[in-house]
């Protein structure tokens, strides 16, 4: 029996793929989760993990804000050995964040090995300081690898969790008919910009014949100001493998997560990247799937520029005109997400920490 610490916090980038890791992980394996307090994987992870907590901070800031950050990373990093010893953990695996510092530093300090898994083609700022502290980094993007010179990294992709792997049925809420069926992704978080650019074409594409599935997020102020029966309006849904499957085009930012996801799902996407994402890491993940064939990319813009219209016209015309086949651009989509579909992604992380845990254990 290994017992495996796995660090994973704050949003569903980082809570999600190690989600699915927990999926395929050898059923002998003694897992404990260390996330933050108030954060969503206090709902998400499940009741047979025995789930930490503690408070970390990020690594950024200045003067008195920088020693701040540093004595929590501290204490946090202190508590986090503990519980190591504690609970007699032999391995870390963390999918980066704030968390994913304290984490990776108990390791260290305990002398147990430790797995990070970064799933942004941009590494996020723990993984360039700390990533060569790990025995292994697994990449959810090759691209990734060019700025980790330092690391022991091997391409992954990014893991999905098994609902999004299976058939699953459309939700009986979601308008009928033979339109094309629209999925707009907001995110858990919202995403105001993406749903301003998007809320001035949803009567055209009704009227066209799309159905719409808007999903705003919890924070966006303008739900609830449309009403048609091919539109359904929420500000999040728990049955997104059964959206993303059936769903002939999504429109979505563009969060590791989710590119995954939609890949998964063999759903072709229009990708708009939150603009002030850290480092353009959105943008990037967005151009690397855009080159493989599989989405467009279309920068956030205001209300009344064209570019999202026209883009959608041009892939949704056809469908609407009732043209399918080689002249359909959204079979087309479709065809290269499958090829880059990263299903196997969580059996090849699960294979990595094995293979890590028993090089370590053999070379003791």
């Amino acid at each position: 029996m290994t017992r495996l610490l796995i660090a994973a916090s704050g949003t569903g980038g980082h809570v999600f793929p190690a989600l699915a890791v927990t999926e395929s992980l050898p059923a002998d394996w003694k897992l404990h989760w260390l996330g933050v307090p108030d954060r969503m994987e206090i709902e998400l992870v499940p009741r047979s993990i025995p789930l930490h907590t503690v408070r970390a901070g990020g690594l950024q800031g200045r003067g008195l804000s920088q020693l701040i950050n540093l004595a929590r990373l501290t204490l946090a990093t202190v508590n986090v050995a503990q519980l190591i010893h504690k609970q007699g953990i032999e391995m870390v695996f963390t999918t980066g964040g704030y968390i994913a510092a304290p984490a990776i530093l108990a390791a260290r300090l305990c002398r147990i090995p430790v797995v990070l898994h970064e799933s942004n083609a941009v590494p996020g700022r723990v993984t360039r300081l700390l990533g060569h502290l790990c025995n292994h980094v697994a990449l959810g993007f090759d691209q990734a690898a060019t700025r980790l010179a330092r690391c022991n990294v091997t391409v992954t992709g990014t893991p999905v969790r098994e609902a999004f792997l299976a058939p699953a049925p459309l939700p009986d809420w979601v308008p009928r008919g033979t339109g094309p069926l629209l999925l707009i992704i907001g995110g858990s978080q919202g995403a105001v910009g993406l749903n301003n650019m998007v809320r001035p074409l949803v009567h055209k594409l009704l009227e066209a014949g799309c159905r719409i599935v808007h999903l705003t997020g919890a924070h966006d102020q303008g739900r609830g100001i449309d009403h048609h029966e091919g539109y359904v309006e929420l500000p999040f849904s728990d049955e997104m493998p059964g959206l993303m499957q059936h769903s002939d085009l999504a429109i979505s930012r563009a969060g590791a997560g989710t590119i995954s996801e939609l890949l998964a799902c063999e759903c072709p996407a229009v990708f708009v990247p939150f603009p002030q994402a850290t480092d353009h890491h959105q943008e990037v993940n967005a151009n690397a799937v855009a080159a493989g064939g599989a989405a467009v990319l279309v920068l956030q813009h205001q209300s009344d520029h064209p570019a999202l219209e026209q883009i959608l016209w041009r892939l949704l015309g056809p469908r609407l005109r009732s043209c399918t086949g080689e002249l359909d651009p959204i079979n087309r989509l479709k065809s290269h997400a499958k090829k880059m579909s990263q299903g196997s992604a969580s059996t090849a992380v699960k294979d990595l920490l094995e293979k890590t845990f028993l090089n370590v254990k053999g070379s003791e």
